[in-house]
């Protein structure tokens, strides 16, 4: 490269800089790039944590793939090699109180296994308990002593372990789901939440003798459930008054705000979002003027930390939905990003959807068919959504679940019921 002498500079003469100028200059370059470098450095918020069913050489059975979330942009990068799901297909993740315990609810061999989580986002798996049935969803309540496990593929129980220090111990108790009056139906469950006050326990299920498309129905039954159980000492379940509740055709996915005021419930089948208010008891009663619309397909739901805004993935037309909650009623706005916009869109299929914990600024999806998370970033006062940095993020093949977790020296969004 050529560079031209500067008109009325000469390179030599009174002003040419001595070799302690030239120092002084070179070493004030050295500091200023050191420093651009260290104010580039990426620093990791949260870490991701991924489920993914495709087998590989080192993980036959299924994996967990851990990515630390960058906190000014949001882009997650992998933190850490994959470990081993502890068994066979993966598909679902819950997290304990606190942070320091994962659990994997593997289907195909009927487990649940437990990995402690460090600090710098490493996992070490601990234990495992085998079920009698597969699992399909798992929660742990708010003081981290009980673990809630929803099992079955053509009927369905949900099973209370006692959790000590994170390892699973004994069972304190284990309900049989059915549908009052049709206690011979087929019942496939679907998900279970723990409000964040530990009084309740709700769990998702539809009857597959009342909806069976493609296929026939032998049962009259309203199709979709949301059952209720209030939880006592020593894990105790019983039965809320009026369980089951109605909940559309096929309900997907569940959660409860942290307040512990409302439950949400998906409707794959309808595309919609069914709101609830938890009354006396934990009884629970639907929301006024719902349900709401969701995308085609809504397969997870999510609220922030919060408790003001809700997002919604919906698999088939590969988007969120966002929704602002009204804090008095529980009830959610319309879709605060118009679904299928290009700042809402995700890879293919999404079929789990997560909010960091930490600045409650980032949603994640886990795209079935797309092999990858898709994030985004949500504005803290209206809830709207933009895609983060260079999304989606390449993963292993067909997650099923995600969950996020903090990291470093922060605050964390929280809310007191």
């Amino acid at each position: 490269m050529k560079f031209s002498k500067i008109p009325g500079s000469p390179a030599t003469g009174p002003h040419r800089w001595g070799g302690s100028s030239q120092l002084f200059l070179v070493s004030s370059i050295g500091l200023l790039v050191a420093t651009l470098f260290t104010a580039c450095q990426l620093v990791s918020i949260d870490y991701v944590f991924l489920a993914t069913t495709g087998g590989t050489t080192k993980c036959a059975g299924g994996q967990i793939e851990t990515y630390a979330v960058d906190s000014q942009s949001g882009a997650v990068r992998k933190a850490d090699p994959p470990v081993c799901s502890g068994g066979n297909t993966p598909v679902a993740l819950a997290i304990s109180p606190g942070y320091a315990n994962l659990y994997v609810a593997n289907q195909a061999d009927m487990t649940v296994v437990h990995f402690a989580v460090a600090a710098n986002g490493v996992l070490t798996s601990k234990d495992t308990v085998t079920l009698s049935s597969a699992p399909v969803s798992v929660a742990v309540n708010s003081s981290g002593n009980e673990l809630y496990v929803v099992s079955g593929t053509t009927s369905a129980t949900l099973t209370a372990y006692a959790l000590s220090s994170g390892t699973i111990g004994s069972v304190t108790a284990q309900e049989a789901l059915t549908v009052p009056g049709f206690a011979g139906d087929s019942l496939v469950p679907t998900g279970v939440t723990a409000l964040a006050n530990g009084s309740a326990v709700y769990v998702t299920a539809y009857d597959t003798s009342a909806y069976n498309p493609g296929g026939t129905t032998t049962s009259s039954a309203n199709p979709g459930w949301v059952f209720g159980f209030s939880t006592g000492s020593g894990g105790a379940l019983t039965a809320t008054a009026g369980s089951p509740y109605k909940a559309g055709v096929k309900p997907t996915s569940l959660a409860a705000d942290p307040t512990s005021r409302f439950v949400y419930v998906t409707d794959f089948a309808s595309n919609q979002l069914i709101g609830y208010g938890v009354y006396s008891g934990e009884v629970l009663n639907f929301l006024l003027n719902g349900p709401f619309r969701t995308g085609a397909e809504p397969t997870g739901v999510a609220i922030d930390p919060r408790g003001k805004f809700m997002y919604v993935s919906n698999a088939l037309d590969s988007s969120v939905s966002a929704y602002v909650i009204d804090l008095a009623t529980g009830t959610p706005s319309s879709a605060v990003n118009p679904t299928g916009s290009s700042t809402n869109s995700t890879d293919t299929q999404p079929v789990a959807i997560a909010v960091d914990p930490a600045l409650g600024r980032y949603v994640y999806t886990a795209n079935f068919l797309g092999n990858s998370i898709s994030g985004f970033r949500l504005d803290p006062t209206a809830g709207t959504l933009i895609l983060t940095q260079s999304t989606p993020y390449p993963s292993g093949s067909k997650p099923t679940a995600i969950v996020v977790v903090p990291h470093g020296n922060h605050s964390i969004q929280t809310v007191t019921p």
